[in-house]
């Protein structure tokens, strides 16, 4: 059903954009990205078009599962430096590190299936264990919100066993 993910260490990289914490059960996504969308052509210095969708979860959040347990989320875009952020964003420092890179081809009504699939059957076989680092998905040009052909790549951070 899915494939296998690269496994890759990415860069340091230097993000700029909005965040809001939400829980699974009260997703704040459709709010977080309306705001930022409109406003990222503010953003100066860009690196690409892509966009950053990073969430950044407490130590503890992956022990139980529970769709009321908080997390921050941001809407952002790579920049070169933090010198002209714009005034009502924030910059976020992704640090360098080993991450499966999973492709995600559907509707984001499926995207669920694809996690279930990370943490109930590859991350318990793989040679990897899940690190307590940001998660990310890029949502590039093959992006097509609400098309079943729309494709974005999965970051999940993880280090060897």
């Amino acid at each position: 059903m899915f494939k296998e993910p690269s496994i890759e260490t990415i860069n340091n990289k230097k993000l700029v954009g909005h965040s809001t914490e939400m829980s699974v059960a009260e997703n704040k996504t459709f709010e977080l990205f309306s705001d930022f969308m409109p406003n990222r052509k503010q953003i100066k210095n860009t690196i690409g078009e892509d966009i950053y969708e990073v969430l950044l979860y407490d130590a503890t959040y992956f022990e139980t599962f529970n769709p009321s347990n908080r997390f921050i989320k941001w809407a952002t875009v790579e920049v070169l430096n933090y010198k002209a952020v714009p005034e009502g964003m924030d910059s976020l420092d992704l640090k360098e590190g080993l991450y499966a890179v999973f492709k995600y081809k559907g509707m984001a009504e499926n995207f669920h299936k694809l996690m279930t699939y990370i943490f109930t059957e590859w991350l318990p076989k793989s040679v990897y264990q899940l690190d307590n680092r940001p998660h990310f998905q890029i949502v590039g040009n093959k992006y097509k919100n609400g098309s079943p052909d729309s494709e974005e790549d999965v970051y999940i951070p993880i280090k060897k066993i």
